[in-house]
């Protein structure tokens, strides 16, 4: 059998821990009493996918506990194609469905790095209306920023490794990984 026979199904690349899932676990419980306290319990949650929907799914379990009762809606935008690198474009691949006229929006997404993505769908939902658009993302990559634009709650700030896991992915390997790790792509 050939060396290539023998990989294929395998993700590429080996991936290092950075985060746990009982340090995952924890943070998300902290950004869940942060964003109750902040945005109280009438609120919309507008996810980005897809990267963001294991993250946004243990937050509102949170959030459950906290006394959080939002409506839920997704959408998902594309600046990266099949890539590594971000296009600068960013295009709607899927819109949410509900009216947020009036809402007091969670925007939660999985990285932010330079911007652009979070930016677009906070101003495409202020300009339908919603009351606020607060902006929640699992990790900041703050020196990657082209656009300035902050998050209003943070998971982890992080250095410009590429990652994966908890919902983040390569080439659609990785999502499954209960932890957040930097993957190499030259090993393995």
């Amino acid at each position: 059998m050939k060396a290539d026979e023998d990989n294929v199904g395998r993700p590429p690349g080996t991936v290092e821990m950075l985060y746990s899932a009982a340090e995952i676990g924890a943070r998300v419980g902290a950004l869940a009493t942060e964003i109750a306290d902040n945005m109280g319990p009438d609120i919309m949650v507008v996810a980005v996918l897809k990267g963001s929907f294991v993250f946004t799914a243990d937050l509102l379990r949170a959030l459950h506990h906290h006394g959080v009762h939002p409506r839920i809606d997704f959408m998902t935008l594309s600046s990266y194609g099949t890539g590594t690198q971000s296009s600068g474009d960013v295009i709607i691949t899927r819109d949410i469905t509900d009216d947020v006229h009036g809402a007091k929006i969670l925007l939660i997404d999985d990285i932010l790095e330079s911007g652009r993505t979070l930016a677009f769908a906070r101003e495409l939902l202020e300009a339908r209306g919603a009351e606020v658009v607060q902006l929640c993302v699992l990790l900041d990559k703050p020196e990657k920023r082209k656009i300035d634009v902050n998050a209003d709650y943070v998971g982890f700030a992080i250095g410009d490794a590429f990652v994966v896991g908890y919902g983040l992915d390569y080439a659609h390997y990785y999502r499954e990984l209960p932890y957040i790790g930097s993957l190499d792509l030259n090993s393995g």
